[in-house]
């Protein structure tokens, strides 16, 4: 059920645990707003008239933009919220199809991976794999996130 977890500690995840966002839908507001805060004014993102001619024939997300909504939407669903410590990366990430502005979008989410850390007591690694798709259930982010969780006790 979406948008509708608790707050998790390292020790509340287990391997195989799947959690689903809420959908949204892509805005020229995102669009705009992200190219504002990144500096990113790439005419493909920006400039309709360019973005008509191209392969995509109109203007798509920046492939950064993708997956800062990627992590929106893990975020969104509650079960970090005031335990997680720091992101620590991904080992991998795929963009295979474009997002465009009227595209709805939603996140599901796995744990593959739950590891206490040697070097410290407070805190463990949990690795979500996620898959992004839109509206027609095409795939539009794929990867795996690292997350450095706070233990409960």
């Amino acid at each position: 059920m979406p948008y509708s977890y608790r707050p998790h500690h390292f020790e509340d995840f287990e391997e195989g645990q799947t959690f689903e966002s809420v959908g949204r839908t892509v805005t020229e507001s995102d669009f705009v707003m992200h190219s504002a805060f990144t500096g990113d004014w790439t005419e493909l993102h920006t400039n309709a008239d360019y973005a008509a001619d191209s392969q995509f024939g109109e203007r798509v997300a920046h492939g950064p933009m993708t997956f800062s909504l990627a992590t929106g939407f893990v975020y969104r669903c509650g079960f970090l919220e005031r335990t997680v410590m720091a992101f620590l990366g991904m080992n991998y990430m795929d963009i295979p199809a474009p997002v465009y502005e009227g595209d709805s979008i939603s996140l599901d989410m796995e744990v593959t991976e739950t590891k206490p850390f040697s070097s410290r007591e407070d805190a463990g690694l949990v690795v979500i794999d996620t898959e992004m798709t839109n509206q027609d259930d095409e795939t539009v982010f794929a990867g795996d996130m690292k997350f450095m969780i706070e233990r409960e006790s």
